[in-house]
């Protein structure tokens, strides 16, 4: 078999293909980006900063020991936890003391934002946040938070794409606590209610005195009450 040869080059076809883009960028209307008086439109996906939700960390370390560049300061004590229930047992649990993240090391590659497995760490396009002193670039969990704000909303789903099961979990437990406030409103509206059908006797005033007893109807057989106290023996 005949081996097929490279297709035939002229000589200086490299030079015409560069000169030629050359001609089409000179050609070209130059467009300035008026930063900073026009902030500039960056993809959704830009990797800017790193966002913490503080809500969601329950400080597993993933995050930190999988940074090849150990840029991610962590630091956390464990409380007790009472039982839920009677009869239940505690539990402990860690609580986020310190979450910090030196961006002068940081080399963006997003492992620790792929590993996380409570969805705790996000990307934001934020990118001011340069400084002057190479150590106030370590950022504490109070800077990470606020720019959790300016995280973009993730792009919406296939219609026919399952609902995602944090979103149903979250919405059951929204439900159960709706219907659970539901019923002691209800349950309050109901004995306000029958406290205000309830008459109240009218206040008797002091030195009065009981009223007599009625007398039976007629033709009832029963003998009225004998309101004559009996007195001593003897006593007519």
């Amino acid at each position: 078999m005949s081996e097929s040869l490279p297709p035939r080059r002229f000589p200086g076809s490299g030079l015409a293909k560069g000169l030629a883009v050359t001609l089409r960028t000179m050609t070209r209307r130059t467009v300035t980006a008026q930063y900073p008086d026009v902030q500039p439109e960056l993809p959704p996906r830009t990797r800017g900063v790193i966002a913490l939700f503080e809500e969601n960390c329950t400080v597993c370390m993933l995050c930190a020991r999988e940074c090849p560049d150990w840029c991610i300061y962590i630091d956390s004590h464990k409380e007790t936890v009472p039982a839920a229930a009677p009869g239940g047992r505690e539990r402990s649990r860690n609580v986020l003391d310190r979450f910090a993240i030196d961006f002068s090391l940081c080399m963006y590659c997003g492992i620790c934002i792929e590993v996380c497995p409570f969805d705790a760490l996000f990307w934001s396009p934020e990118f001011e946040y340069a400084e002057t002193d190479i150590l106030e670039l370590t950022h504490e969990r109070d800077k990470l938070r606020e720019w959790m704000w300016t995280v973009p909303a993730p792009p919406a789903l296939d219609p026919a794409a399952e609902e995602p099961k944090e979103l149903v979990a979250a919405r059951k437990t929204a439900d159960k606590y709706a219907a659970e406030a539901e019923a002691e409103a209800q349950a309050a509206a109901t004995a306000t209610a029958a406290a205000q059908a309830t008459p109240e006797a009218p206040p008797t005033a002091p030195g009065t005195p009981p009223a007599a007893p009625e007398a039976p109807p007629a033709g009832s057989g029963k003998a009225a009450p004998d309101d004559t106290a009996p007195g001593p023996e003897g006593t007519p």
